[in-house]
């Protein structure tokens, strides 16, 4: 079971904007605000990962020098292609 969240002091038209808008959807209001809370949970997860990143590249370093060569990679995945040489075109 799950916890309980309230929130006061909700413009009367806000809550007639949400009511409205879970009936078009076919939702209870309950439905529709609790798809709030979840959508944000799973979205800060992606949030810190971006955060990471950002971080990792600010520190500097990049590629390892055994790092795989992109366009060699992606050469390697595309079919062959007799117009093009052998291979699909890069890009």
């Amino acid at each position: 079971m799950g916890g309980e969240i309230t929130v006061r002091d909700v413009p009367e038209d806000v809550r007639e904007a949400l009511m409205e808008e879970a009936r078009r959807q076919g939702r209870s209001l309950q439905g529709l605000l609790l798809a709030v809370p979840v959508r944000e949970a799973a979205f800060s997860g992606n949030r810190r990962l971006l955060a990471d990143i950002e971080r990792e590249l600010a520190e500097g370093g990049g590629a390892g020098p055994d790092a795989p060569d992109s366009a060699e990679l992606i050469r390697a995945e595309r079919p062959d292609d007799p117009g093009e040489g052998g291979t699909g075109p890069v890009g």
